[in-house]
């Protein structure tokens, strides 16, 4: 019998992804407070927030594997998560153009008791982007649920 796939995220890129190597999980966003603690590292709270995500929806499916993932955005040592709106989403575009940035992914497997978790970075850098690109961009709704306004895969 097949193993039951559950996606602990409402992301339609995170379900896209595993929908590209054949599997097609269940949806279950995971209800929890996706704050800092002090003095964690960008790296360990990206790892961190993903685990929690994980055993959030576990107990839910004890006999399914629970995907969950997150995602942070750092400039400048300053953490940037999903913008409010998109005057936010401006601003991170606006203070990320030109540079060079981190990104944190984490990624926590969850299925029965067996957790497992990792965490994965990359440098980024930005082109020289108008206003005018800024605001276009914006305008499509695309960094609305991104870490820092804007997704990469």
């Amino acid at each position: 019998m097949a193993v039951r796939v559950v996606l602990a995220s409402e992301s339609p890129r995170r379900r896209e992804l595993l929908r590209l190597i054949g599997l097609d999980p269940l949806i279950h966003p995971p209800r929890l407070h996706e704050g800092d603690l002090p003095g964690e590292h960008p790296r360990n709270y990206a790892e961190r927030l993903a685990r929690e995500k994980a055993l959030t929806v576990a107990p839910l499916y004890p006999d399914a594997l629970v995907i969950a993932a997150d995602t942070v955005v750092v400039l400048d040592g300053r953490m940037m998560g999903k913008p409010a709106d998109d005057t936010e989403a401006t601003a991170m575009l606006q203070s990320l153009q030109g540079r060079t940035h981190t990104v944190h992914t984490g990624l926590a497997v969850v299925r029965g008791a067996a957790v497992e978790s990792a965490v994965e970075s990359v440098e980024v850098t930005f082109r020289p982007l108008s206003s005018a690109q800024i605001h276009a961009y914006v305008a499509t709704g695309e960094p609305r649920d991104k870490a820092g306004a804007y997704g990469i895969q």
